[in-house]
Formats: C-alpha cells, structure tokens, sequence
C-alpha cells in the first residue's frame, strides 16, 4: 500500500505535464471553430499540410512535405554524428577509471551554462570574423564562412544534443560485466573481436536510447535553425512555432504537431523492432565468438 501512494504523485506528474498536453495538441489538430463559433471535428488541418499548392503537383515538391524531410534529414544526420562522436566518449568515460571524475567534470561543464547561450557562442565562433577563422588565419589556411548553412546548424545540435547519446551509452558501458570481456579474451579473441562481438552487441540498449533521445529534440529544434540558420531555411519545428506565435493559427499548428508526433513514434518503433533481437542478459549471444 505504501509502495502505491509514492506512485500517485508520478502519475499526477505524467498525466498533467504528458498526457494533457497531448490531449490538447490533439483536440485542436482535429477540430476548427465554424461560421455559427461553434466548434467541429474536422481533419481539414491535417489534409492540409499534405494538400499541393497547385494541381499534378509531385508529393515531395509541395512545401510542408521538403520542410519535413528536410528536418528528417537534419536529424538523421545530427544523430549519426552525435553517435560517431558519443560512443568513444561514452567509452572513454566508461573504460579510464583513474580519470573518471575529471573527465565527466570537463562533459558537464559546458552544460551549466543556458541553451540560448551555448548557441549564440556558436554564432561568435563561426561568423566571418569569429574565433574560428581567426585561429585559421593565424595558422595560414583560408577562412571558411558556414554560419547560416546546413553546416552551422548540425554543427549546432551535435553540440547541445551529444550528451543525449553519451550518457545512456556510458551508463550501460559503465555496468557491464568485466568478466564476460575476460571470458571472451580467454577463448581466444582480439580487442577488435572482443569490442564488435561482446561489448558493441552488450551497449544496444544503450545505443537505441541515444538515438532516440538525439533524434527526438534534433527533428523538433527551432531555436537552432533560427539562430545559426539565419532564417535561410525553415525546419519543420520553426512552421510549428510559427503557426502558434505569429499566424495564431493553434489548429494548424496543432496539426503540424500531431503529424510530427505520429512520425516520431514510428521511427521509435521501428528503432524498437531493430532491437528486438534476443539476447542473453548474462552476456553476448551463444556462439557469438564462434
């Protein structure tokens, strides 16, 4: 009884800062406010962000659907740097005992500071005559200009997303059991064998959570795109605000949401299908060093 009383307040938790939200993203994707004011359940919004801005239009020529995909692809591409740059680090941290401590000091530093501020020093690093090519021009190599591209922006997330995928992989490096590592050595494996047979296959789950807690935020960034984008370009989260703070339109904007939500949990099961290869909780797959 008393085990259920502490679970009351989490409840409350996720319901009134989950599930109502959602309710209400939904309630507004799915209904308008007609010519009497009173308001009916439509899929107008919804049918809207896919409709053609002209006839015989190809589907991914019309607007909201290359603003989709290209913030699929900005995620996409920010969460597999994230992960070729984490999962060393994750190691890293994991694997060098003695320097443990300094080393996570020096990770988190950085993420006391705001998110804005950590951006906008993005912006001073890349501009034409920021830190960047001033310690190229003082070496002699030609300066780059890439704030307001594609470059900054990725640039941008890795940076304030790249804990999302070490953490989770550090935690299940972390807790591995050293003895199956021995084990494998002790049959015969190499370090390259025992790292993509015993402990690659040992961190998925650590993996897949990385992936979906960088991709996640990466697809929805706003704040971002505006900053080191420069409004060159818009992603999908920038229609998103857009929709709620400057044409006030919630229900479209709702809509937009609700697709993107949709979209989000079915890359999240199909991360879930990739991982649901069994395998033996005491260590690697039977016959994986064979």
């Amino acid at each position: 009884m008393l085990k259920r009383i502490f679970v009351y307040p989490y409840i409350l938790w996720m319901f009134l800062f989950i599930a109502a939200p959602l309710l209400i993203v939904l309630w507004f994707a799915i209904t308008d406010t007609g010519a009497d004011g009173q308001t009916v359940f439509t899929f107008y919004h919804v049918a809207r962000f896919f409709r053609p801005a002209f006839a015989g239009e190809p589907f991914f020529q019309r607007l909201y659907i290359v603003v989709l995909t290209r913030s699929i692809w900005i995620a996409v591409l920010t969460t597999m740097v994230c992960f070729v740059l984490g999962y060393p680090l994750a190691y890293a941290l994991a694997k060098f005992f003695g320097h443990r401590s300094i080393l996570l000091f020096l990770f988190l530093v950085p993420l006391w500071m705001n998110f804005l501020l950590r951006t906008y020093a993005w912006m001073t690093i890349l501009e034409q005559n920021g830190v960047l090519n001033a310690l190229l021009s003082l070496v002699g190599l030609p300066t780059i200009d890439i704030l307001f591209t594609d470059t900054a922006v990725v640039l941008g997330m890795v940076y304030n997303f790249l804990p999302f995928m070490v953490f989770p992989i550090y935690s299940v490096l972390k807790d591995m059991d050293n003895s199956v590592i021995e084990a494998a050595q002790d049959l015969g494996a190499n370090r390259v064998q025992v790292f993509f047979r015993v402990v690659l296959p040992m961190s998925v789950p650590g993996i897949i959570s990385g992936l979906t807690m960088v991709f996640m935020p990466s697809v929805t960034s706003f704040i971002i795109p505006n900053l080191l984008g420069g409004g060159q370009f818009i992603l999908v989260g920038n229609l998103i605000e857009q929709q709620f703070m400057r044409v006030g339109d919630w229900h479209f904007g709702s809509a937009m949401s609700a697709i993107l939500i949709a979209l989000i949990l079915l890359m999240m099961g199909f991360i879930k299908l990739i991982d649901r290869q069994p395998r033996n909780k005491d260590g690697p797959a039977e016959g994986v060093l064979y």
